[in-house]
């Protein structure tokens, strides 16, 4: 492609919500193009093989799916397979050595036995369901609303209570979420396995005022109504290579390795492919990248725009991320302290190591400080054992697994150009010592090698997510979060406003996780973007 050609639309940024914002204005005729920077499409929604000459495709970066709806899937035709894991999650006990929670969705008397097994108070498993219960009133409530125009707080709350969930806004919306949990729950692990729904990704304490974990609380429990983390069947890899199907289908044009240099508040894009400079122009363009990337980007008619002419970044642009990331292939499950509760148990949802109420406490301060928490809080995931086929014939024969070991509070200030080396192995070694505190045997001999010798071992630190897929500060979420609705009296006077993406340039639209209602892989973002396009093309 050389010169400059003209589109109806540019996406920018070939992830998931890019992919999911071309297929919906392909669909509805207009000619689309994309332009991603890597060489492949799917951004952070990926399968890898991760280790040289290992036979397994990891979901590198991004793992499970609960806010893809399924509106969208069949709205685009994606052939996608999710799967419901029965064990919710299994939470071992510090204080107790060799016991823990199991939380299992198919079996109320086994859970509730599992209560009493970690000295839960009386009613502690009721007083869990009916928190919960509670909160999907709510979620049920507002899921339908993240496809349309956003409501106001007022229409929100209205809505909510219309629901019988009152109750459950005042707790999630109002105050921090620690007030909540605490009020309902007397076990320190059972209101710490509540809290981390409140954390994944997340740098932020029980009782912070700005609530931006009360909104990582929503948007844990939101998906579907229910809050359901399902495996994609294929790993991440499909999900993303289905959208990017539909998109080319519908006839977009997908273009990678294409580094975009500058948007121009016109429509002008310019972009870098094979070393060659390029440039192409359309009616809107719709960043899929974080709204900070886009300032930089960003080259308005006046000639200064976004970081270039001075003004401050707005701060839920550069809030920083507070996770770390280890993949894993082992030769086969390793042993649990608890001996009541089998491995393809405890794996089988998701496993929270030194993730009690007091010890997440402990793990923020620390961080706070500056130091890398110990232990180290960490979530952990099993997707061969729901999906085996990321895994070769002969890998799965052998009784090998992957994990996902994921990380919280560790804050991108804790990693810096200089120490992130050294950091990366620090936090590897961090999240491996957490995971042996509940094994009946050491991880590490269960490490599989490649035929290099290498073991099969990778951790990602913000910096290297930064590096690799252009997340400021390492920011799953591309920045702070935003509640599903706007404050009363904020302008709803335009279709990009009201559909949750918009900038200060009229043309300029975001579609990514950075927008109102993103984040997570759900291309509610791309949906809301392209639904924002296609109602000012029937206006103009």
């Amino acid at each position: 492609m050389t010169g400059n050609e003209e589109f109806d639309s540019i996406v920018v940024g070939g992830g998931h919500n890019g992919l999911a914002a071309a297929a919906y204005l392909a669909k509805a005729g207009q000619r689309v193009l994309v332009l991603e920077k890597l060489g492949q499409s799917g951004g952070a929604a990926v399968s890898a093989q991760a280790f040289d000459g290992v036979p397994a495709r990891l979901s590198r970066y991004s793992y499970l799916v609960s806010l893809l709806p399924q509106q969208l899937i069949d709205d685009l035709g994606l052939r996608i397979r999710l799967a419901r894991r029965r064990i919710s999650s299994y939470t071992p006990d510090p204080s107790r050595p060799g016991r823990g929670l199991l939380i299992d969705n198919g079996d109320a008397a086994s859970t509730a036995a599992s209560f009493a097994a970690i000295g839960a108070p009386e009613g502690e498993a009721e007083a869990f369901d009916s928190f919960y219960a509670s909160c999907r009133k709510l979620t049920t409530a507002l899921w339908p609303t993240m496809m349309a125009p956003l409501l106001t707080r007022s229409e929100a709350r209205a809505l909510a209570a219309a629901a019988g969930a009152a109750e459950a806004w005042d707790a999630v919306m109002e105050r921090p979420i620690g007030k909540a949990i605490a009020g309902a729950l007397q076990h320190d692990l059972v209101r710490g396995t509540v809290l981390t729904d409140a954390l994944i990704g997340t740098f932020a304490r029980a009782w912070d005022t700005d609530l931006q974990q009360n909104i990582c609380f929503l948007y844990h429990l939101i998906g579907g109504g229910t809050g359901d983390w399902n495996v994609p069947i294929g790993g991440m890899g499909s999900v993303s290579a289905e959208l990017e199907r539909a998109a080319r289908e519908a006839g977009a044009t997908v273009l990678t390795g294409a580094d975009v240099t500058a948007i121009d508040a016109g429509g002008r894009v310019g972009y870098r492919r094979a070393g060659l400079p390029h440039e192409a122009t359309a009616g809107w363009v719709l960043a899929n990248v974080a709204p900070a990337v886009l300032d930089r980007l960003r080259t308005p008619r006046n000639g200064s725009g976004g970081a270039r002419d001075g003004r401050p970044p707005h701060p839920n642009h550069i809030r920083e991320g507070a996770q770390v990331k280890v993949n894993l292939l082992l030769a086969r499950l390793p042993r649990l302290l608890d001996n009541a509760v089998g491995p393809e148990a405890a794996f089988g949802g998701t496993f929270h190591i030194n993730e009690s109420w007091e010890q997440l406490e402990r793990a923020y301060l620390t961080a706070e400080s500056g130091s890398v928490p110990e232990p180290l809080p960490c979530e952990i995931y099993c997707h061969s054992l729901t999906d085996p086929s990321i895994l070769s014939q002969e890998l799965q024969d052998a009784g090998a697994h992957t994990l996902t070991v994921f990380g919280l509070h560790v804050p991108d200030r804790l990693i810096t150009g200089e120490n992130n080396d050294a950091r990366r192995a620090e936090l590897q070694a961090a999240a491996l010592r957490s995971l042996n505190s509940v094994l009946a045997e050491p991880i590490e001999p269960l490490i599989m090698t490649a035929p290099d010798g290498s073991p099969c071992i990778e951790t990602k630190t913000t910096r290297d997510i930064q590096q690799a897929l252009g997340m400021p500060r390492g920011n799953i979420f591309h920045g702070g979060l935003d509640w599903p609705f706007v404050e009363d009296g904020s302008p709803l006077d335009t279709p990009a406003r009201r559909w949750g993406v918009a900038t200060r340039d009229e043309r300029i639209l975001l579609c990514g996780s950075g927008a109102r209602r993103g984040g997570a892989v759900s291309a509610i973002g791309g949906h809301n973007a392209a639904m924002a396009v296609l109602e000012m093309a029937r206006g103009s």
